[in-house]
């Protein structure tokens, strides 16, 4: 089988793709045949090594959304079978409540960038018939970061505003999910084309914050004052006054990235969710919440995995909009 490699924060150079054997799984794992993965910003830090010694060491098989066919079981499994579609959680362990495991892919342990791989039965959700392996392999971080947002902490109510920035995953989706249920949406770009993007999938408000430098503003007079429920907060701390200065009486900010500046998770504010994905339970619930509403996640482009170089230079370059993927047949 073909898997990737990199050499943990020592730069997107070092990745290559080699071969080795295919695993066989032991008791309670399934052996799954990777079909599609995408990246997140996240691998970015791993490649980089923007956040020291989080990445494992020396070397790291990257990547930690994918979605394919269970190949085989071993003794004692019974959550899957044998051609069963799935996805990989993306803590392996983190089935439910609070937070226990912390063996993430493409992190601290092996990620999805290969053409097989075993994994925990109890770590693999089922991939619904009504969406396809490039949709699942969009949701195990960055869709289930937004679901998190939403959902886990502080519900998301009907005719409620939510401001995202950017058109990353994260962002993306969480304006998927907002509009599905209910919510109004004001989202942030540099780039006009993909405000546009955005208004198709249902944007109510969208600003460049290029072109308009005090973009706090702009939306505080589009959304009739502090009034934003909950931020999509993939920036950092850059952005964490004005941010919260936009939010209404009992509103949410949610720390979720690092695009602009360090995480904001270390800010002394009560109004302030450090959102750390979710697990398995909650995967589930916006698999199910998928196919209730329609939604089909956003890829915009796909790479093979001997390509996948330049799929992280597409991430690095941010041209894309939505997710980039990636081909592992």
């Amino acid at each position: 089988m073909k898997v990737a490699i990199l050499q943990s924060s020592k730069g997107i150079d070092t990745i290559r793709v080699v071969e080795q054997d295919v695993p066989a799984p032991g008791p309670g794992e399934a052996l799954v045949r990777l079909t599609a993965a995408t990246l997140n910003f996240r691998d970015l830090i791993m490649a980089k090594g923007l956040i020291p010694g989080i990445a494992k060491a020396p070397e790291l098989i990257p990547l930690s959304c994918a979605a394919g066919v269970v190949e085989a079981v071993g003794a004692g499994v019974e959550r899957v079978r044998p051609g069963d579609r799935v996805m990989p959680t993306f803590t392996l362990g983190w089935i439910n409540g609070p937070q226990e495991s912390f063996a993430m892919l493409g992190g601290s342990v092996d990620g999805v960038a290969r053409q097989y791989a075993v994994f925990p039965d109890h770590s693999l959700v089922h991939l619904p018939d009504e969406m396809g392996d490039l949709d699942g392999a969009t949701l195990a971080c960055a869709g289930l970061t937004a679901w998190s947002a939403l959902t886990r902490f502080r519900p998301t109510a009907p005719g409620e505003w939510v401001l995202a920035h950017g058109t990353g995953g994260v962002s993306i989706a969480a304006l998927q999910f907002a509009k599905a249920m209910g919510a109004k949406v004001a989202i942030t770009s540099s780039s006009d084309a993909k405000l546009n993007r955005a208004r198709s999938l249902g944007a109510d408000v969208a600003v460049n914050y290029r072109t308009t430098p005090d973009w706090g503003a702009a939306i505080r007079r589009a959304v009739g004052g502090n009034a934003i429920a909950n931020v999509i907060d993939t920036v950092g701390v850059v952005q964490f006054a004005d941010n919260a200065s936009l939010l209404v009486e009992g509103g949410q900010l949610s720390a979720i990235g690092m695009l602009g500046s360090d995480f904001t998770w270390t800010q002394d504010d009560p109004r302030l969710v450090p959102i750390a994905v979710g697990d398995r339970d909650g995967h589930e619930a916006m698999a199910r919440f998928i196919v209730e509403h329609r939604i089909r996640p956003v890829v915009d482009a796909v790479y093979d995995l001997d390509r996948l170089q330049d799929a992280y230079r597409a991430l690095e370059g941010n041209a894309f909009f939505g997710k980039v993927g990636v081909n592992l047949l």
